[in-house]
């Protein structure tokens, strides 16, 4: 029986451990705190993005290799902004729960995707296909006009299967262009009363 506190065997493995996943907590939160204070600043978000972007780009183009992991990332772009573009609820599959008349009852375009998720996945890609550049092993000797012809393709026919869709079921997935409701235009009535 050991009764002066003497030394239990593994216990520097156990406390090596716990000083790990309480830096691995705090890491964690304070990475957390950053994404939170940045929902709000979209302009800033996506020059951010575009910054990072423009750096992979400029890698890729120095390095004259990685055309896959470009490739790559350009279907999980495809992939992302079809999300983005598409409503919560697919009126093709559960019915048309989007109004095509306007007697129905107005329902806001909820996306799949919500913006700052859709950057915040982008971003992390990016980052992602970035710190791959950086193995050897992934930069696969290929003909990048064809890859490159591939993603065309591809991204005109996925659009175009997009822009089918809105049109079929009436929905814009933008807000710009659209109808606002708030302070209303004084009428021409109330401007004639308003006259001396």
């Amino acid at each position: 029986m050991d009764v002066g506190g003497g030394a239990v065997a593994g216990d520097g493995a156990s406390s090596t451990s716990s000083a790990v996943s309480q830096w691995t907590f705090t890491l964690s939160q304070r990475y957390q705190h950053f994404l939170d204070k940045s929902t709000p600043h979209v302009l800033y978000r996506w020059i951010f993005f575009a910054t990072i972007a423009f750096i992979f780009a400029i890698r890729v183009f120095m390095v004259q290799g990685f055309y896959i992991i470009t490739y790559a990332l350009g279907i999980y772009i495809i992939q992302l902004l079809i999300a983005f573009l598409s409503p919560q609820v697919d009126p093709e599959v559960d019915g048309p729960t989007l109004p095509t008349r306007g007697s129905d009852e107005f329902r806001p375009f909820v996306r799949r995707l919500p913006e700052f998720k859709f950057w915040y996945s982008l971003s992390k890609a990016v980052c992602i296909a970035f710190v791959l550049t950086f193995f050897s092993a992934f930069d696969v000797p290929v003909f990048w006009p064809i890859l490159l012809f591939y993603w065309l393709v591809l991204f005109v026919s996925t659009m175009k299967r997009q822009i089918m869709h809105m049109v079929k079921y009436k929905y814009v997935p933008f807000t710009f262009g659209k109808q606002r409701y708030g302070k209303k235009a004084p009428s021409t009535d109330e401007r004639s009363v308003s006259k001396p």
